[in-house]
Formats: C-alpha cells, structure tokens, sequence
C-alpha cells in the first residue's frame, strides 16, 4: 500500500485537504483522533495516565480533563517524557493495527500535525504540507474556531516553521486562496501523482525520465536528501553510506531530471537482502540489470570482469521523481567511480564542459526516439565517454588521497 503523510500548522486547512482524500478514496488515519482513543474512559491508557499524574487529571465523568493534564504533564521534561511514554507506544500501536486492517492496493493517509516536529516524514513515501501564509491562518483560527488571538499566535509560534515544513515536503498545496480552489489542486494530485504511484509501487514498475536535458535545480539537493533519510530508514544498518551521485548532485550542470542515489553495501548479498524493504518502501528493483559496464582496472587490467562491477538497481516508483538508487559494494570500482566522477565534475570547470557536450549530442542522439530507442542511443554516446576519462578521474582521486 502507499503511506501518505498529511501535515500542515495550525489553520492551514489540513482538515479540509484529508476530507478530499478521503472522498477520492483514500483511508484515513488520524493522529488526533487515535490520540484521544487511546485514552478514553475504561482503557489502559487512561488508567497509566492517571497511576501517573494523579486523579486530578480527570474531569467529573471520568474521562480525561486535558487542560489538567496539560498543566501538570508539561510542567517539566521529566513530567513530558513521562507522558509520551505512555501515549506514544499506544498511539503507534493503535496506527499500526489500522495500517495493517486496510487492503493491500489501499492509499493510506496518516493525518499528522507533528509529523515535522516528531521526524516521522522518512516513514511516508509521500508527505504533502498543507500551506497558508501565517496572517491567513490566524485570522481562520479566531474567526472559524473561536481561539483567542494570543493563544493562536502562541499555538502557531510554537509549531515548525514553514522553513522546516518545505525540507520534508514532497507536495507543497497552497491553500492561500478562496474556497474550493485547494480541493481542485488534491484531485489533480490524486489523478496525476498519487493513483499512478501506488500502481506503479503494487506493480514493481520505475518512473521514468525523457532522454532531454534541463537545467540545473537547486531542489534537487533536497529531493536527494528526502530519498536518502527514507533509504537509510528502509536499508538499516545494511546501508553503509549513502550518497547522491551522478549529474544532479554536480551544481550547475544541465541533466536529466532523475536523481541518480548510491547505496553502499557490504556485499552483494546484501544487496539482494534488501530488495523487499526497498520494494515495501516505494523503490521497486529493475530486474536484469546486475552489473555496471567495465573498465580496465589494476585488478584487472582487460576490464572484461563483470564480477568486479557488480550492482543491484532499483527505481522510484513516484511517478513525479524519477530516481535510479544504485546498490553497490563498497571500495568496488563502480562504487569508487561513481563517487569520484562526481567530486571530479565538482572540482573541475573543464571536467563540467567536457562532460556537458557529451551529453548534449548523447541528447540529440535520442532526440524523437521511442524510450527504449532513446535509452540506447543516449548511453551508446556517453558509455564510452566513461570508459576514456575512466583513468583521469582515478588518477585525480589518487591525487588527492
């Protein structure tokens, strides 16, 4: 199933995006309604919180008095980790039997205000922020809800900043605007993103990019950064390192518009181990591709050893952000090759030029090519422009070592 997290600050209209989801047939599972569950009147929870902090947490009718709790669960840290000690375990317990009651081709929604605060985004394959200027949003929280200007200013102050909601944002809906336009720009979401990702997730199929070069973003960088930390979570401790490579991590250089991430592993082995946890997470394996092309080398000077180049490759499957992830072993040459092409491409001016007007004619080689025609023609250029500057770039390395 594909794991969407919603979040977005207070007034923002968070509430308004997940009741189009859910029309559009998402599931929904929401934080704030498990958080209240949990605790209820006659539950384990409830009873925890009040061996805890006492019965003066309590209201009249024996559920919970919140504003109680409050005053005395944050009233220092030990009171506050006491108090998530208790709730976190069973509202995580609690989204995980709902997660595993909805169908296997379901598009499950987690409704998280803290999702950016708590670091739960490399959980989700998909995180979309609901997003609204600060003045938009108080003026929605007095006037709609009824909070007091000062508490809601306290209340947004005390959330993450937009800042720090955009790094983890793979969607950015902005709900500045009059009614009905952000339901407008979910269904398109739903139709052109999110249906189409959890397809190509069930199927085990890789987006694509086009064979046309474009140039250079700076949010590439941070997409990388969003795969990596959901990498690191789906690999473990069988990821060595993890890095961004290839075109996109060289800055100003023009590319194709998919990432190109490197997994480091110790062995092949291990790379095969991690096909169903990167499957599971969004990235399906690409089968029949079990070795990068080789190159003459000390170890073996003809460069006819496939075994010295082996690899695994898996592939996004978000239909908006192309990604190759590369799972190679480490100190192996194509791990080395990929990691010193990169820095040398950084480094040198001329590397980035020469480079560039390879890929420029390795662009008008797949130009009005069906895809697998494209594929051919492009790397039937740039394959041996690897293989010529294969020892510059080992040698630059050493150089520097």
């Amino acid at each position: 199933m594909l794991r969407i997290g919603l979040t977005g600050g207070m007034g923002a209209g968070k509430s308004t995006v997940a009741r189009s989801l859910v029309e559009l047939g998402a599931v929904l599972i929401d934080s704030d309604v498990i958080a209240r569950e949990v605790v209820a009147p006659g539950t384990p929870g409830l009873a925890a919180l009040v061996e805890a902090f006492g019965a003066q947490i309590l209201a009249e009718d024996g559920s919970l008095d919140r504003p109680a709790l409050a005053a005395v669960a944050f009233a220092d840290d030990e009171a506050r980790g006491t108090l998530n000690a208790i709730t976190h375990p069973l509202v995580g317990a609690r989204t995980a039997e709902l997660i595993g009651a909805a169908a296997p081709d379901a598009i499950v929604v987690q409704d998280i205000p803290l999702l950016v605060e708590n670091g739960l985004a490399p959980l989700m394959q998909l995180v979309v922020v609901v997003g609204a200027e600060e003045q938009t949003r108080l003026r929605r929280l007095v006037e709609q809800r009824g909070v007091a200007e000062a508490d809601a200013k306290a209340r947004i102050a005390a959330q993450a900043t937009d800042e720090q909601r955009r790094a983890v944002a793979d969607v950015w809906l902005d709900n500045n605007g009059a009614p009905g336009e952000v339901e407008e720009q979910v269904r398109a979401l739903w139709e052109q993103r999110i249906v189409p990702f959890e397809r190509n997730a069930r199927e085990g199929v890789r987006a694509r990019a086009d064979y046309r070069l474009v140039p250079h973003e700076h949010e590439w960088a941070v997409q990388a950064r969003r795969i990596i930390a959901r990498l690191h979570l789906a690999c473990g401790a069988a990821a060595v390192r993890i890095d961004h490579v290839g075109s996109t991590a060289v800055s100003g250089l023009p590319a194709k518009d998919v990432l190109d991430i490197q997994v480091t592993v110790a062995d092949l082995v291990t790379a095969e181990s991690l096909a169903d946890p990167l499957a599971a997470a969004g990235f399906p394996v690409v089968p029949g591709i079990t070795h990068d092309n080789p190159k003459p080398t000390a170890a073996d000077p003809a460069g006819t050893d496939l075994a010295l180049w082996g690899k695994r490759l898996h592939g996004n499957a978000d239909p908006a952000r192309p990604a190759n992830i590369h799972l190679r072993v480490q100190d192996s040459p194509g791990q080395r090759f990929a990691l010193d092409l990169r820095d040398w491409l950084r480094s040198e001016e001329g590397a980035r030029a020469e480079y560039l007007a390879v890929k420029r004619e390795a662009e008008r080689a797949a130009a009005d090519k069906a895809e697998e025609a494209a594929g051919a023609a492009y790397h039937a250029v740039k394959e041996p422009w690897f293989d010529a500057v294969h020892p510059r770039v080992t040698e630059w390395a050493r150089a520097r070592a």
